[in-house]
């Protein structure tokens, strides 16, 4: 793959920021939009507008037949058997909580175990937490290793007989390691418990196939693999499906309602009630075409030396910490970091008058950040659009700020 040619698709790379040519290293908070994205947008509302499932007139067919093409491509894309496995939701964290609603609290009962790792995102583990509370369950963690990497030993060693769920996430959004998922799912069938998988930074980085990988649930989000915001994905196995009561209620998921009592449409449908997110599923089918003809493994590849290469940068420059894995097998495309007596925001800021746009915060893993004994880090995530040239802009721009803050200091 060419980045150089890539970005030419990407018009919103194309501005100044305080002066400086844009260099957007966030995607892992939410990536930039191809052309043929923002057109595929375009030409629904200009041509195809109209719900979906109901009306019989020509733009309610078309609009129908768009919508259940993007579920279509969706599932190819993860390589799932079927389309009605694939549910359409508003982005990674409503996807994972319908788990936790519709299949945690219907089955879990008070001694059952969930297991996390310390490292999740709130959105992977505030859920389960809520459901925990509500079920009696028990939160268990697989310890971390110094790099944030886990041992298989270590899951053996926590995952018991009276584990029912493990929920973890492929990619961490915050050190960049990438778990072993189906190794981890191995371990957590041999007790009878499912696998439910975080993918918002395994999807658009990895080639995903949720059949290799075994797991039962995966969730990820559009906005982060190049689709619009406002669309997400529920993959699950169809008996779990099946077997789960929606999580809400009204038109459209609805087959037959009487006074007093109501029955459900099939899966996937069951569990889209409402006007569902027609412009975002297209949207996010624009997104699957142009990742799948520039091919998952060219993207990966791609991600790995940006990340291999902005470690070993970053790592030249003194009183810089990096976290995570060194490892660029075992690391996503992001590095995070923090420079020596100098806040994350006011690194961001610092960068940010460079034309540079990272992440800081805590990057919503509070627990986490504990555990790295520090209130918040800054990150530099990386695309299909970005370049090494990136890189060196953002290490210059570190040494600046790193400059900056000793001079401000004395």
């Amino acid at each position: 793959m060419n980045a150089l040619e890539i970005r030419k698709d990407f018009p919103i790379l194309n501005q100044l920021i305080n002066g400086h040519p844009l260099v957007y290293l966030d995607s892992a908070a939410s990536s930039q939009k191809p052309r043929q994205v923002i057109e595929a947008l375009r030409h629904y509302y200009e041509t195809n507008h109209s719900n979906v499932h109901r009306g019989v007139h020509t733009l309610g067919s078309r609009a129908t037949e768009a919508y259940e093409l993007a579920r279509e491509k969706v599932a190819r894309f993860i390589h799932a058997p079927s389309p009605e496995q694939v549910i359409f939701t508003r982005g990674t964290t409503e996807s994972l909580n319908m788990v936790a609603y519709g299949y945690a609290r219907a089955f879990l009962k008070p001694g059952d175990e969930i297991v996390l790792t310390p490292a999740e995102h709130h959105s992977n583990l505030v859920p389960w937490q809520q459901a925990a509370k509500a079920t009696g369950a028990t939160l268990k963690y697989i310890p971390l290793q110094a790099d944030g990497t886990i041992r298989l030993e270590d899951v053996r060693a926590t995952v018991s007989a009276n584990t029912k769920i493990v929920a973890m996430a492929h990619v961490s959004n915050v050190l960049g390691t990438i778990h072993p998922i189906r190794e981890i799912a191995d371990v957590a069938h041999a007790v009878g418990a499912i696998m439910v998988v975080d993918g918002a930074q395994s999807v658009p980085h990895l080639p995903v196939d949720v059949q290799a990988l075994d797991c039962d649930f995966l969730a990820f989000s559009g906005h982060k693999m190049l689709g619009p915001t406002g669309i997400g994905v529920l993959y699950g196995k169809r008996k779990w499906l099946d077997a789960m009561e929606p999580t809400y209620f009204g038109g459209e998921m609805i087959d037959v309602v009487e006074l007093y009592d109501s029955t459900w449409k099939d899966t996937p449908w069951k569990f889209e009630g409402g006007t569902p997110i027609i412009a975002g599923a297209i949207g996010l089918a624009a997104a699957v075409d142009y990742l799948t003809d520039i091919g998952m493994e060219a993207v990966r590849d791609h991600d790995h030396r940006l990340a291999e290469y902005a470690f070993q940068q970053l790592k030249e420059i003194d009183g810089v910490t990096i976290y995570g894995p060194e490892d660029g097998r075992q690391r996503g495309g992001l590095v995070t970091f923090n420079v020596l007596n100098v806040h994350a925001h006011d690194v961001s800021t610092v960068l940010d008058a460079e034309g540079v746009a990272i992440r800081a915060g805590h990057h919503c893993a509070q627990p986490l950040m504990r555990i790295l004994n520090v209130s918040s880090t800054a990150r530099a995530s990386f695309y299909l659009y970005n370049t090494e040239s990136d890189i060196d802009k953002l290490a210059a721009a570190v040494r600046t700020a790193k400059e900056f803050f000793q001079h401000a200091l004395g």
